[in-house]
């Protein structure tokens, strides 16, 4: 399946929208509680650790989102936006989400 942020697909034409899908993840307060245990990790002011696991949870998002518009029968999800929340107590969970449109291909 195509997963694109654009809202069109070069040199293919959309032959029907077929509505929103989405994937949400949130990581929860033990692996933000690991991560900075990790801090160790941070050369050069990046953390390894940290962003993994967003990585992972960007990933996870995706995959969700690309299961959603298969039960549709999509082909390719268009115009998809990824956002990054910190929720919780002292901002101890992030949520990630992804959200696009399913579209059938001609």
């Amino acid at each position: 399946m195509i997963l694109t942020t654009t809202s069109t697909l070069q040199n293919r034409d959309i032959s029907t929208y077929l509505g929103i899908v989405h994937g949400e993840v949130i990581v929860g307060a033990n692996v933000f509680k690991d991560l900075f245990a990790a801090v160790r990790d941070i050369v050069g002011g990046r953390s390894g650790a940290y962003e993994k696991a967003l990585d992972e949870a960007r990933r996870q998002a995706l995959s969700e989102l690309q299961g959603e518009a298969a039960e549709l029968g999509a082909d390719a999800v268009i115009g998809i936006d990824l956002d990054y929340e910190v929720l919780g107590q002292g901002g101890s969970m992030l949520m990630v989400t992804a959200s696009g449109t399913a579209v059938k291909l001609a």
